[in-house]
């Protein structure tokens, strides 16, 4: 542990933004498998959750929590997998 108190309050400041960063990266994994849950569902609602995931990661690409370039690959990876499901349905 550190000895300099400001350098004790980075430790704090920076466990508490890796438990936000975790919690946000969860939420946008959650979405995800939502997703691949309702290929077989209706079509709205297969839209309005990828709609979601698009805006969780272009959100996480604007808090710093992911690279823009993970956030364009998780989307692009989702888009085929959805795709690739449908066609075989």
């Amino acid at each position: 542990m550190a000895n300099i108190k400001s350098a004790k309050k980075r430790v704090l400041v920076a466990q508490r933004n890796n438990e936000r960063n975790t919690a946000f990266k969860t939420s946008i994994k959650t979405a995800v498998k939502k997703v691949l849950a309702l290929v077989n569902g209706s079509e709205d609602e297969l839209k309005a959750a990828l709609s979601n995931v698009y805006k969780l990661c272009d959100k996480a690409v604007s808090k710093g929590i992911l690279h823009k370039n993970t956030a364009a690959r998780k989307k692009s990876r989702l888009t085929i997998a959805v795709n690739k499901l449908k066609a075989s349905k």
